[in-house]
């Protein structure tokens, strides 16, 4: 299986692919929320990527550019970013948060409402597809 470097543009329309591959076969996620990201420190590129979160239709949408009227925006380094949606390591998340690694601008208890939801089986295995497909 190919590999790419986690945001490059290869491995965003890999990513897109999975998740299209289970469209409607997920449980909705438990809160909507509208979520702009600022990943900095991207060893690519200008070093900076705008992407969002969506659940508002339902499923989960990632994608690239930022959504007008967010919830919330979140910036965060790339190194902490892959070890919370590749790696799926909250701990990661927590402890960069804590260290101020992590800012969040908006309504915060929309992110903390995201990470109570029980996981959804599909999730689990559409995530290890997106990790088999990420480059170290």
């Amino acid at each position: 299986m190919a590999q790419y470097a986690f945001l490059s543009d290869e491995w965003l329309e890999a990513a897109k692919n999975i998740r299209e591959e289970y469209a409607g076969q997920t449980t909705p996620p438990a809160h909507a929320v509208r979520m702009n990201q600022i990943i900095t420190e991207v060893p690519f590129g200008d070093g900076t990527i705008e992407a969002h979160m969506d659940t508002s239709s339902g499923e989960m949408t990632m994608d690239m550019g930022h959504l007008e009227n967010p919830d919330l925006t979140v910036t965060l380094d790339y190194a902490t970013a892959k070890a919370i949606l590749v790696d799926g390591n909250p701990q990661a998340g927590m402890q960069a948060f804590m260290a101020g690694k992590i800012k969040v601008q908006g309504d915060m208890t929309k992110m903390m409402a995201m990470q109570s939801g029980a996981p959804d089986p599909m999730q689990e295995e559409i995530a290890a597809k997106i990790k088999e497909i990420t480059a170290d």
